[in-house]
């Protein structure tokens, strides 16, 4: 791919990986434009967050961006907060991540997964109006759906590591397959 098709991407939208009742939908903060050029989630040479799934126990091994459809059969997908894509998140306004939120709750209230999965813990204050979020379990539910933040694994968050960010990863994928301690805890 030249980067003329690369930069070629911005605005273009990519398709959700979504089905109802999932067990986590993972969301990220907006397509990059290597994965608006090829239509897959996390595209980006350096982006974590393939590796982190797999080194998280989420998946039996390192699926590629192209094999992103192969989440479904494990119970999980992938959306974004802001759907149009950018080079980078500083480019999305506050205004947008606000909006994005509104139409995830919609997604979420529509798809009814176990757990949403917010990796990124400034585009989530900046969506849900949670100043004082921290990585973690939150207190805001979507119905039934229980939210987490997860770090974000651009390769420029240097403040996680892999194997840190797989330990957190991995405390949602324990909870979520044991169903774990919420208000709708198994049900």
């Amino acid at each position: 791919m030249t980067p003329e098709e690369v930069l070629a991407a911005r605005d273009r939208l990519v398709p959700d990986v979504v089905a109802g009742g999932l067990r986590v939908l993972f969301c990220g903060i907006n397509p990059g434009l290597m994965s608006a050029a090829t239509g897959h989630h996390f595209a980006r040479p350096g982006n974590r967050f393939w590796p982190v799934l797999h080194l998280s126990g989420f998946t039996p091994r390192q699926l590629k961006p192209a094999e992103q459809e192969e989440l479904l059969s494990y119970g999980l997908g992938i959306t974004n907060v802001v759907a149009r894509a950018s080079a980078r998140a500083d480019e999305i306004s506050d205004e947008e991540f606000r909006e994005g939120g509104r139409l995830l709750t919609a997604k979420v209230e529509l798809l009814r997964p176990k757990w949403l999965a917010v990796v990124g813990i400034t585009a989530y204050r900046t969506a849900f109006g949670e100043k004082k979020a921290v990585v973690g379990p939150q207190e805001r539910t979507i119905g039934e759906t229980r939210v987490w933040v997860l770090p974000n694994p651009s390769g420029l968050n240097a403040h996680w590591t892999a194997q840190t960010m797989a330990e957190e990863y991995a405390r949602l994928r324990a909870v979520s397959e044991t169903g774990g301690p919420g208000p709708e805890a198994g049900g």
